[in-house]
């Protein structure tokens, strides 16, 4: 039997076919491999339900974590919960599947190129990775004047939290506490649909959409806490990069428009552990 192998994925999308086709042709090479979905399944809780749990009848274990457009409330989707309410929803419903989710226990991969602890994290972003030295307000109104705001400024909704940014700061002070109490001798794989440092979003051509992308409170976390890889998505810019001697791992799909371009690097799903060679 193959080496058991962990893998990740994010940025799914599959309102569009030609994605819908992609998660439908992904298979393990392993009984025993893992899956990371790293977020933007879909906005459709029906089509996020649906992806994550063919998934999950394929490999053995699939771990999601959320991103934007699965916090979306979508105007003709019929669950119209908000907020941290909506998460709850696809909490549930992502554990009826048999889905691990940031609420659920770190599992420990005991594989080929462990043990490591995976971390799947939901932590959103706070509007502090700003261009130059704009204020937040005029950050905002910069990307308002050029056009280059994000849809989560009219679909994802952070109630009960005032703003987006203190639901942010609400998340990485409980993951914070939980990262604290984890073995140290364990190193671990850090999930998230965003980058925990911003130097990947340095390379976006609209650099005002770096504001939507993270949080400056995470800037560290990769070197405080033992971290073996860091998994991301949300930019649509897969790579492999090392900040601070961490690999970071950009394992997206993006849109098709995007991935059909000649020399995308169509690498789907990503192996995560045991790292590869090369």
């Amino acid at each position: 039997m193959p080496e058991a192998k962990l893998w990740a994925i994010s940025d799914l999308h599959v309102a569009y076919e030609e994605n819908r086709k992609i998660v439908e042709g992904l298979h393990p090479a392993s009984d025993d491999d893992w899956l990371i979905v790293a977020g933007d399944v879909g906005e459709m809780s029906e089509d996020v339900a649906w992806a994550l749990g063919l998934l999950a009848s394929r490999y053995a274990k699939v771990i999601w974590v959320p991103g934007n457009h699965e916090l979306w409330t979508p105007k003709d989707d019929p669950d119209q919960s908000r907020g941290a309410a909506r998460y709850a929803r696809l909490v549930e419903r992502c554990r009826a599947l048999g889905v691990l989710t940031p609420e659920d226990p770190y599992p420990v991969w005991e594989g080929a190129g462990g043990p490591a602890r995976v971390a799947p994290l939901f932590l959103l972003y706070d509007y502090s990775w700003r261009d130059g030295d704009r204020s937040q307000e005029a950050a905002l109104r910069h990307a308002y004047d050029t056009g280059v705001v994000c849809s989560d400024e009219f679909m994802l909704h952070p109630d009960p939290y005032p703003t987006r940014e203190a639901w942010c700061r609400a998340r990485v002070a409980a993951t914070e506490e939980r990262l604290r109490a984890c073995d140290p001798d364990v190193p671990l794989v850090l999930a998230n649909h965003y980058p925990l440092v911003r130097e990947p979003t340095r390379i976006l051509h609209y650099p005002q959409f770096a504001q939507w992308c993270g949080t400056e409170l995470t800037a560290d976390w990769h070197v405080r806490y033992r971290t073996a890889v860091m998994v991301y998505g949300h930019l649509h810019i897969p790579r492999s990069t090392v900040y601070d001697g961490v690999p970071f791992e950009e394992v997206s799909v993006g849109y098709p428009r995007e991935w059909k371009r000649p020399g995308h690097p169509r690498t789907v799903p990503r192996q995560i552990l045991p790292r590869p060679h090369g």
